[in-house]
């Protein structure tokens, strides 16, 4: 990097000290921070809040160029071995150390010990690392993916690992356009993933297999909530999902379509619904949020629906060698390895990297501004803003729909503006939704709307519209009326309902 460049002002990478301190503790613990994120530099000479270039005295110069070296060589742990050079700034000699991105991590003050003497950068700041980030920096130096390692404490048999292959199976079909093409995972395939690890010649369960089973071991929570405004101070709903990724990517994905705004594209005399973000580039941020987080901290995934903003946020600092520039660029850095396997298998992620490009494409397509990327030293947060206009747009699509009252259940109800688009047509249903219903009416009589509340773990007006859904294409049948009302599998309905 150029002087010119590092006297842009303070940032992650470069940090300013008009000389150097009496105590090297305060600028050996920022090359420790360097060291253990994307690197960086030390800049002496220059004041750090007007950027003035004061210098460093002539007769001096050496001296302190070999007092900050021996300094960091002799305070850090594992060895960190600076860069040190000198520039000339309008007659005034500066003085950079140059630290590298470490590969041995997590690097520390030898003195203070490895658990209060590892730091990092979070906004430009040199901060203490926490637990978390402490583990995940050795999970880095030790060039391994923590989803990939044993899972303590959880034991599993053959019908597990065979209900895994199954499960992982059938996604894949339901996903594929061909099912026919789609092969069978098998137990040497988990094997190859890292989904299961061998240990003592017997097979053990990793990380990746109990994120992929649901099992609790693993923290796996997708917090959803819609806020008044554009802040979080005023709560309108709120719902948390936990389950396997499958389950955590429709619920919450679904739960987005729900209360964002829809509208109404017209080709001549044709009509096609269209939701004010596009709903291929909020699955993809869903799926990347899961399959990329850190699964060493126990933070939940945020998602949360403003007035002006769909707001997603993933927990954990991007991965070694990862920054958002790159990422923007489509570069691809794969923190969960395991988990990215299985999910590129079953067809939620179709090439590594390609998917925030995709995302960027759709939301510019849809004539939305670019997405906002946020954060990357402890959480990763992507914004996309929504369209307020309920106007024609030169396209022809007409926004119709709004999310400006509240039902009882405090779920957003949909208000036909300028279009005939009816109540509620955002909610979409799913097949696997409408089969599950199915099922429950081939093994009993009859059920009701609880019943099927609590099948699907969706709020009354959902239920009752794929309960409406099946009776229309002729599977169910309704019987009874208000209260009482209850429905069948349509081909069991022979007799009439005592």
């Amino acid at each position: 990097m150029s002087i010119e460049a590092l006297l842009n002002g303070e940032s992650k990478n470069v940090e300013y000290k008009l000389t150097p301190p009496s105590r090297s503790i305060n600028y050996t613990k920022t090359a420790v921070a360097f060291a253990n994120g994307q690197g960086g530099c030390l800049v002496f000479g220059v004041e750090d809040q007007t950027l003035r270039v004061v210098g460093i005295a002539e007769d001096k110069v050496f001296t302190v160029m070999d007092s900050i070296s021996d300094a960091i060589v002799n305070s850090c742990e594992p060895l960190i071995i600076p860069d040190i050079t000198m520039h000339d700034v309008n007659g005034k000699t500066v003085i950079v150390a140059e630290i590298a991105p470490g590969l041995q991590r997590p690097y520390h003050i030898k003195s203070f010990g490895q658990e209060q003497g590892t730091f990092v950068r979070v906004a430009g700041t040199t901060r203490q690392a926490d637990q978390p980030t402490i583990r995940e920096l050795t999970i880095e130096g030790s060039n391994r993916s923590f989803d990939q390692v044993q899972c303590l404490g959880l034991s599993i048999t053959e019908e597990d690992i065979e209900a895994l292959c199954a499960s992982l199976t059938k996604t894949a079909k339901d996903n594929a356009e061909d099912p026919s093409k789609v092969k069978t995972v098998t137990e040497k395939q988990l094997l190859q993933w890292g989904v299961l690890a061998e240990q003592d010649r017997q097979l053990a369960p990793t990380n990746a297999y109990a994120i992929l089973t649901g099992n609790a071991v693993i923290r796996s929570v997708v917090q959803c909530g819609v806020f008044k405004g554009t802040t979080k101070a005023v709560f309108v709903d709120r719902r948390e999902f936990t389950g396997t990724p499958q389950e955590l990517i429709e619920e919450s994905y679904q739960y987005v379509l729900r209360n964002i705004h829809m509208g109404a594209r017209f080709k001549g005399v044709y009509r096609q619904d269209v939701y004010e973000i596009p709903p291929d580039a909020i699955r993809e941020l869903i799926v990347n949020a899961i399959v990329h987080r850190s699964c060493i901290d126990h933070s939940s995934i945020q998602i949360a629906i403003y007035d002006n903003r769909l707001e997603i946020t993933s927990p954990g600092r991007l991965p070694m060698g990862q920054t958002i520039e790159r990422m923007k660029q489509g570069y691809s850095k794969i923190r969960n390895e395991a988990l990215a396997s299985a999910f590129e298998y079953v067809g939620y992620i179709e090439h590594w990297g390609s998917g925030i490009l995709r995302v960027m494409q759709e939301v510019r397509d849809a004539g939305l501004p670019e997405p906002e990327f946020l954060g990357g030293d402890t959480d990763l947060r992507i914004n996309i803003y929504r369209n307020g206009s309920e106007t024609g747009s030169d396209d022809g699509i007409v926004t119709g729909l709004r999310r400006d009252s509240l039902s009882d259940d405090g779920i957003a109800e949909e208000i036909t503006s300028k279009t005939n688009v009816a109540p509620n047509a955002a909610i979409a249903v799913l097949p696997s939704q409408k089969e599950r219903i199915l099922d429950a009416l081939r093994k009993n009589a009859s059920i009701s709307i609880s019943d099927a509340i609590r099948i699907l773990g969706v709020q009354e007006r959902q239920a009752q519209r794929i309960l409406k859904s099946l009776v229309g294409e002729g599977s169910a049948v309704k019987i009874g009326a208000a209260r009482a009302t209850r429905y069948a599998e349509a081909k069991k309905r022979t007799e009439p309902y005592e």
